[in-house]
């Protein structure tokens, strides 16, 4: 199966952690970006850094970075837009997001969305965990919680997506839905997967877990 490209999602804002790059942030010696990049890269074909602002400052990690092409931080949507585009010109059918602030996803993680997406036209896959008691505005009516930033998305739907995006759309799941996106499920026995570091008490967790 062809390996899919690779977007990292890092343009948000990170006002829980008081504004700047989250993703440079250090978790055991090392950037929560090195991090991401280098559980990513064996899963995927080229990867790219979505981020907006001055593009040289993460001129040491060697990626094409890939601003909004929207305006006004409208949310992950338009970063994957940003990714589908730039997939787009290099040829490829689909790209596989990840969040810049989850250094320990799954290292299957692209290896299960494509199952997941057999038999799809346009494969559209969002990595899902089973709940626990607790209830998050991201659970599904199969109450599984939704990891939005974590999904394979299809280059071909890429003019639908920015129509969306230009509408006002914001939440992706609306989107996902209108196109029959599936779940793939990940397991949390052993710890959530998709632990992301919002604040700086986040950040003591992940370098204890580092």
């Amino acid at each position: 199966m062809t390996k899919p490209l690779g977007v990292i999602l890092a343009g948000g804002l990170a006002t829980r952690m008081g504004g700047g790059d989250k993703a440079l942030l250090q978790v055991g010696g090392q950037t929560l970006l090195q991090r991401v990049i280098d559980r990513l890269q064996p899963q995927v074909g080229q990867m790219a850094l979505n981020a907006n602002g001055d593009a040289t400052r993460f001129g040491a990690f060697d990626l094409p970075v890939l601003p909004d092409s929207i305006s006004g931080f409208p949310g992950p949507l338009a970063g994957v837009l940003a990714g589908l585009d730039w997939a787009a010109g290099q040829g490829a059918e689909s790209i596989v997001t990840v969040a810049a602030d989850t250094p320990f996803f799954p290292a299957d993680l692209v290896e299960v969305l494509q199952d997941k997406a057999q038999g799809m036209s346009h494969p559209l896959v969002l990595a899902a965990t089973p709940r626990g008691e607790e209830k998050t505005k991201s659970m599904s009516r199969s109450g599984l919680i939704r990891h939005p930033t974590f999904g394979l998305w299809p280059v071909a739907l890429r003019d639908d997506l920015r129509a969306a995006v230009q509408d006002g759309i914001k939440k992706v799941v609306i989107w996902t839905e209108k196109h029959h996106g599936r779940e793939a499920v990940f397991d949390i026995e052993k710890g959530d997967p998709f632990f992301n570091v919002n604040t700086p008490d986040d950040l003591k967790t992940a370098e204890a877990l580092a």
